[in-house]
């Protein structure tokens, strides 16, 4: 598929730290609007309430990935959260499942350069398809279909999406195997987008947004009719 292209400045950056040095800092506030009492993390966080905060309703992430959790200990619905402003829920998340999230740890990344390898059956079996350095925002669309139930992330790190357009709940695809949908947190072998996760390190653009529909087109007027007098 499409090569991924790659400032070579940033590329140099990101093999002379190695991927060793990379640094997390994400700021959580109790209220939305980046409101109330606040806690400022750079580890893992299995319990919110452990920092004194009740729930987290708005996050501003310094530098990361990172993945947050509904529940408690890392378990529940997944939200990916990268360098960028997230005032409210439906910031990092279009499920409409849940409003806040209760623990949240670092995304481990392990270089520029992202391949993933999808499998029809489990323990990667049946029909495959494999993604080099692209997003794609249907599976349909690329001649695969909606069913996967297990996968290789060979390169980088991903989310996926059980929708199309980057929508819907998220699961975060760390380097590893997974055999099993069961393994990525899923309910059903169903996903239907992935996209790359960015690390900072390598790639400066900030925090991935999902394009807004096209707007539909105006319709035309129909042309007015004159009657003409006998």
């Amino acid at each position: 598929m499409l090569e991924q292209q790659i400032d070579p400045d940033q590329l140099a950056a990101g093999k002379s730290q190695g991927g060793a040095s990379v640094t997390y800092k994400v700021v959580l506030f109790e209220l939305e609007n980046f409101q109330g009492r606040k806690v400022e993390l750079s580890a893992e966080c299995k319990d919110v309430r452990v920092k004194t905060l009740e729930k987290v309703a708005s996050i501003v992430v310094d530098s990361g990935p990172w993945v947050g959790f509904e529940c408690q200990g890392f378990s529940g619905e997944q939200f990916i959260l990268e360098k960028g402003d997230y005032p409210r829920w439906t910031t990092w998340t279009n499920s409409q499942r849940s409003c806040f999230l209760m623990s949240l740890r670092p995304v481990k990344v392990d270089g520029p350069d992202h391949k993933l390898l999808l499998f029809e059956g489990a323990g990667f079996s049946g029909r495959k398809m494999e993604i080099m350095d692209e997003d794609v925002p249907s599976l349909w669309g690329y001649g695969f279909h909606d069913r996967v139930a297990s996968i290789k992330a060979l390169n980088g790190t991903w989310v996926a999406y059980v929708y199309p357009g980057y929508r819907g709940h998220q699961f975060v695809l760390e380097k590893g195997d997974y055999k099993h949908w069961n393994e990525w947190q899923g309910s059903r072998p169903q996903i239907q987008s992935v996209r790359r996760v960015r690390d900072m390190q390598w790639h400066k653009r900030g925090r991935f947004t999902v394009p807004a529909p096209a707007p539909a087109p105006t319709p035309t007027p129909p042309a007015s009719s004159t009657t003409g007098s006998s």
